[in-house]
């Protein structure tokens, strides 16, 4: 036989590929491979409906999504697809999340109705300290220096918290659960839109990275684009250690030592050494719950995540009929963004970690509280921004100064049985770090402490500190009714933006009993402090012009960076998916 021409070989071998993810894909029944549309294109308003006993998967991408539905079909639960959606992700969606970075994730058992929550966050080193974003001469880094320094990465914790996660609630061994991520990354898989985006741009920091540049080069001076082919033989093998070994690769051993040196160079060091990787503890909680509108209850998670705030929010909001008003009514939307403003005055001065700062967690869900953050709204006309509150139980602190990146992804799984999982995960700011190890980034995470530690006197609660957990907006939320049951599940990435992101649909699902795709694809809105940003894009013009009328100063964006994926229980009990169209969102329900 003659030999084959190398790209002959190249071509017979991408077809064959082709196929294979063909096949794989079609075992995922109803799938929708959504396009890339511009923000405020219009969207189908249908996808697959999960009836009793099916499954249904809403994540990022359609390789993930696949991943997920094939561990189901092989009898997983709803924690054993996560594992499986999340690795793949790290492949399919490297830009927002990966095996190198942290994540919250709730978990509702059906059988028990008991919801859990658990915190990957990643944790500072032991040697950080409050000052870490600060140079020598006491001057803050610039937002590039920080978020490509070796002193932005924290110890993951993602992976950890779904090793956690499979050993309560898993059924498959944890061993197959990287069967289809380990073969996407042997064999490949083809750049998306988004993911080349992100790559052809150049005003990211990370765009700069020696090791992303390397990594996606087209071996023609430049990098890949959308649509070019691209295998990571390297992610194939730490991702067979970890399905072999556990997540003990990342406490010790060649894997883990890899980590630490890259932490460890220059620029800016991270101080990070293998105690730290070895020390990392995940930890679980009951979930913080609100009942709203008397019938539901809305539950996330405790900081240092942002579910409190998102709660907190709500709460104000329901002081107000907009559930009578509806979205054609411009004050639902006037107290949508005060509602928002108090909520981002209270988050950005008492969220943190409570391990090392008292987080008056129960003074800011109060009744008395609320009530009187929400007097102080008027809907005649526009109001100066409000300052932070003082709840009960409100510590003394310091401003902050936090910059948080929009390196975020999330995901939905319902399994076959009514197990659910919401997550949320993150590496940060776009690529992370820029930085990379085995063939995944590493997270820039600790970005998300304040750059600017004192105000006077007072420490920031959200000061860097070893081993403490940097604030975070990432808020998975569950819905349940009167009975305990499920009745939905919403989230995004966005950065700080997440919080309303979130609130928004979840207003639109109770208040208006929107669909779940249809609350997606609502227009956004995000009020902190002076900034006021809308989605022109998708917003009624009369509600941008009825804003105005009242005197609010209105920064008229054409789309926004959310992807909300979520499903909602619809009268007979199946699940609806939906996906956000901002992004490359997929939902797929198993046969």
């Amino acid at each position: 036989m003659k030999r084959m021409k190398l790209g002959a070989f190249v071509a017979v071998m991408i077809g064959v590929i082709v196929a294979l993810t063909v096949a794989f894909t079609q075992s995922a029944q109803s799938m929708i491979n959504r396009p890339d549309p511009k923000n405020g294109a219009p969207i189908a308003k249908t996808w697959p409906i999960a009836k009793s006993g099916q499954a249904l998967v809403a994540a990022g991408t359609k390789e993930a999504v696949a991943a997920g539905i094939a561990i189901i079909n092989k009898g997983g639960t709803a924690m054993d697809a996560a594992v499986a959606v999340q690795a793949t992700l790290s492949l399919t969606e490297p830009q927002s999340s990966g095996i190198g970075g942290g994540a919250f994730m709730l978990y509702y058992d059906a059988k028990s109705k008991k919801t859990t929550v658990y915190y990957g966050r990643e944790t500072a080193p032991m040697s950080a300290g409050p000052e870490r974003f600060l140079k020598d001469d006491k001057s803050v880094m610039t937002y590039a220096e920080a978020v490509t320094g070796g002193r932005a990465t924290g110890v993951p914790g993602a992976m950890h918290m779904l090793e956690r996660g499979h050993n309560d609630h898993g059924k498959l061994s944890w061993k197959h659960l990287f069967d289809e991520p380990i073969r996407l990354a042997r064999d490949g898989y083809f750049i998306s839109n988004r993911t080349a985006r992100f790559l052809q741009s150049t005003r990211y920091p990370q765009s700069a990275s020696a090791d992303l540049k390397a990594h996606f080069s087209d071996g023609q001076g430049g990098l890949k684009k959308a649509g070019d082919f691209h295998t990571n033989p390297e992610m194939a093998k730490t991702l067979g250690l970890m399905a072999n070994n556990g997540m003990r690769v990342f406490r010790e051993g060649p894997l883990a030592e890899a980590i630490v040196t890259r932490v460890n160079e220059a620029p800016y060091p991270g101080g990070m050494t293998i105690d730290d990787l070895k020390s990392y503890r995940v930890k679980t909680s009951e979930p913080v719950c609100v009942i709203y509108r008397v019938v539901y209850s809305v539950c996330s998670a405790l900081p240092p995540s942002g579910g409190v705030s998102v709660l907190h929010a709500l709460k104000i909001v329901e002081r107000y009929p907009v559930n009578s008003w509806g979205p054609k009514d411009v004050r639902s939307w006037q107290v949508m963004l005060e509602a928002e403003r108090r909520m981002y005055a209270d988050r950005d001065q008492y969220m943190a970690d409570p391990d090392f700062v008292p987080v008056p967690v129960q003074g800011l869900l109060a009744e008395d509280y609320i009530a009187a953050r929400a007097s102080e709204i008027s809907l005649d006309a526009a109001m100066p921004a409000p300052k932070f509150g003082i709840p009960k139980g409100a510590p003394l602190l310091g401003k902050d100064k936090t910059n948080e990146g929009h390196g975020t992804t999330h995901f939905v799984v319902v399994d076959k049985e009514g197990n659910a999982v919401s997550m949320t995960t993150t590496v940060e700011s776009i690529f992370g770090s820029g930085r990379m190890v085995g063939g995944f980034f590493l997270n820039n995470q600790l970005t998300d402490f304040s750059w600017s530690p004192m105000n006077g006197e007072a420490r920031a609660a959200n000061a860097a500190a070893g081993g403490k957990r940097p604030r975070s907006a990432m808020s998975p939320l569950m819905v349940f009714d009167q009975k305990g049951r499920l009745i939905a599940m919403i989230g995004s990435p966005g950065g700080q933006s997440i919080l309303s992101y979130n609130l928004k649909t979840l207003v639109a699902m109770l208040d208006v009993n929107m669909g779940v795709q249809e609350a997606i694809d609502l227009s956004h809105i995000i009020a902190r402090g002076n900034s006021i940003r809308v989605e022109a894009g998708r917003m009624d013009k009369a509600i941008i012009e009825g804003l105005k009328d009242k005197g609010y100063k209105l920064d008229e964006v054409a789309g926004e960076e959310s992807g909300l994926n979520g499903v909602k229980r619809l009268k007979n009990g199946s699940f609806e998916g939906g996906t956000d169209p901002r992004r490359e969102g997929i939902v797929a329900v198993t046969p």
